[in-house]
């Protein structure tokens, strides 16, 4: 799935996750720690990730 995605955002863990470790060789901007991000994130949604400063945002 990883060549497939533009960013990740994942709710559990932390920067030696699996997930944060694969977007990294990957080159792919990931936040983690993000607390209720699938309940927060509707279906469908476009979403910005900014790895450098560890923000997600949702719509544009």
């Amino acid at each position: 799935m990883f060549p497939l995605i533009s960013g990740l955002v994942i709710e559990r863990g932390g920067m030696l996750s699996h997930g944060a470790i694969i977007a990294r060789e990957f080159g792919i901007p990931s936040v983690v720690g993000v607390k209720d991000a699938t309940r927060l994130i509707p279906d469908g949604a476009t979403v910005c990730v900014d790895g450098d400063r560890g923000t997600v945002r949702v719509g544009g």
